[in-house]
């Protein structure tokens, strides 16, 4: 039998103002309705009701990862510093790590993620291809230094988080394993009430090949997203490839040499010139591992240092500073072309063999029209590196994409043999010969589903819970006499008797508008008010979603909530 939770027993403090903080919605109702407490900058504490949907949302993430076959776990947060020595993220992950030392000196961190721990133990568990395939997971918490820990539970330095891995010996099995955990994903966000999209992504520190994220589309995202509005294509933006043709310039003639002074930006050339920056050249210095390489695009894009990141991993890509131009006199700040460069040179596909450009002719004041690329100048690699804007072609189909701010909430991976390799993860196979493993990633943002779900269902009363994951079922209002109180705890009684999750507000001295309110900012989905007809044994019945009403006698209203 469920229990009946009353309000003038349970711990929440409401708030009737917004946190001065706070700057999502999710933030600003989680906090006034009582769900969670900010114990430090991204460290939070979950207060009951809080804990409750977190809770449920954890219910419905191991009933669905179970269904699947795959077998709950739970390893440390605290961890030796050897094996992500050894896969090369104790340094990947740079400030993002919570490093520490024991007493006697020994370097530790707290997990941000579990790889090679998990590879650890199935190479300890498991030595033959009967073992596999297997799938473990854990529902625990991780850690990261975030810089800027903010929007409450969307981005804190200590959050929940289901972290799934599949172990298989061939890629077809891995492909299989991967579809399970796609499948079951589809399914818990769709139980969770979520609006969600799947989309293309990179695997970044991951590792790995293929791999999708699962975003909630939201105004408080952090993610930026493109959705093809005519095909099924989407992607995150560090994704998306640039595919389409580019004409070349039709009768280029000889390169001709401008005087161009104080113009060392994309745009005092434009407007000297008269011409649009699109048909400009801009030539963006970096330093990858400490070797200067020039970034060619088109004048009118800018360069996404993201994805040139990615392309270049494990390469670390950084900005050139004042310094590193004095020592290269041949590199005229604001005046680079990519003609007799001595650097190695990456451009965008927009910048495509026989491409005339304006750019700068490397001397000061000085810019140059008609360079044409292949003619002109060489172009050592070729990657997709521009920042994606709207109405950019569909890489499938050639519609213009339309961008969309989202968060995420899931991502999964097919991270191939990179963690097998590095810890010789082989198991004995059919042939009686050593085989090596193949691993999938998947996780899931339990405490980021949370503010997703905020943020989704809430309007300018409160919070708006699917029932899946209220904290409650119902939330019983008495509007205050005895007798409306007498009615209100007798039929939270009978739906605690029916099985459902009440939570009855009961308090004395505290007006009925206050508590109106508060059931509406709490967010479950049903609202049943013992008021001004409880005499007559009816209640009235309103849907926290729709603001829908109904007056039923009681057991119209028990017959209603259980049906």
């Amino acid at each position: 039998m469920s229990q009946v939770q009353r309000m003038s027993r349970l711990m929440v403090k409401t708030l009737r103002d917004d946190p001065a903080d706070a700057e999502t919605l999710s933030h600003k109702l989680l906090v006034r309705a009582g769900y969670v407490r900010r114990t430090s900058a991204g460290i939070w504490s979950w207060l009951p009701l809080g804990k409750k949907v977190l809770d449920n949302i954890s219910r419905v993430v191991r009933e669905e990862m179970d269904a699947i076959g795959a077998q709950e776990v739970l390893l440390p947060a605290l961890l030796p510093r050897e094996p992500y020595e050894a896969s090369g993220r104790w340094e990947e992950y740079g400030d993002l790590l919570f490093r520490l030392k024991d007493r006697k000196g020994a370097d530790y961190l707290l997990g941000p993620t579990h790889e090679e721990i998990f590879t650890q133990v199935v190479k300890d568990q498991c030595t033959s291809y009967k073992d596999l395939p297997v799938m473990l997971y854990q529902i625990q918490t991780k850690y990261r230094d975030e810089a800027r820990p903010r929007s409450g539970v969307l981005r804190g330095r200590e959050f929940q988080m289901k972290d799934s891995y599949s172990f298989d010996t061939t890629d077809e099995g891995l492909a299989e394993s991967y579809a399970l955990h796609r499948a079951a994903y589809q399914k818990i966000f769709a139980r969770l009430g979520l609006d969600f999209r799947i989309v293309s992504a990179v695997s970044g520190a991951m590792g790995g090949s293929a791999s999708e994220e699962f975003l909630a589309p939201a105004a408080a995202g952090e993610d930026t997203f493109v959705d093809c509005p005519a095909c099924e294509y989407a992607a995150n933006t560090e994704a998306v490839r640039f595919t389409a043709t580019v004409p070349a310039a039709a009768g280029p003639g000889p390169v001709e040499e401008l005087d161009t002074p104080d113009t060392p930006t994309i745009e005092t050339l434009a407007a000297h010139l008269g011409v649009p920056a699109s048909a400009t050249l801009k030539n963006l210095l970096v330093k990858v591992d400490g070797e200067i390489t020039a970034v060619g695009v088109p004048g009118d894009r800018e360069v996404d240092l993201g994805k040139l990141g990615e392309h270049l991993a494990p390469a670390v890509v950084e900005l050139v500073t004042a310094e590193d131009f004095e020592d290269r006199p041949e590199l005229v700040r604001g005046y680079v072309g990519p003609q007799g460069l001595k650097i190695r040179y990456i451009a965008d596909p927009r910048v495509a063999l026989g491409t005339a450009w304006i750019t700068g002719a490397n001397k000061p004041d000085t810019h140059a029209r008609n360079v044409v690329c292949g003619r002109d100048f060489e172009v050592d690699d070729y990657l997709d590196v521009v920042v994606v804007e709207e109405g950019d072609p569909c890489p499938v189909c050639g519609t213009g994409l339309k961008l969309d701010r989202a968060i995420e909430i899931g991502h999964i991976f097919q991270l191939g043999r990179k963690y097998a390799d590095t810890f010789q993860l082989d198991v004995l196979g059919q042939q009686g010969k050593p085989v090596r493993v193949t691993m999938g990633s998947y996780g899931i943002g339990v405490s980021r589903a949370v503010a997703a779900l905020a943020e989704q269902s809430a309007d300018k009363q409160g919070l708006c819970w699917p029932r899946e994951i209220a904290p409650a079922d119902v939330h019983v209002v008495a509007a205050g006499k005895a007798l409306q109180t007498e009615l209100a705890l007798d039929v939270s009684e009978q739906l605690s008797a029916a099985g459902l999750r009440v939570l009855v507000d009961e308090r004395p001295g505290v007006s009925p508008g206050v508590k109106f309110t508060d059931a509406e900012l709490i967010g479950v989905p049903k609202i049943l008010v013992a008021g001004r007809r409880s005499a007559d044994g009816v209640l009235e019945l309103k849907d926290r979603r729709t603001g829908e009403r109904e007056e039923l006698t009681v057991a119209e209203a028990i017959a209603r909530l259980t049906a």
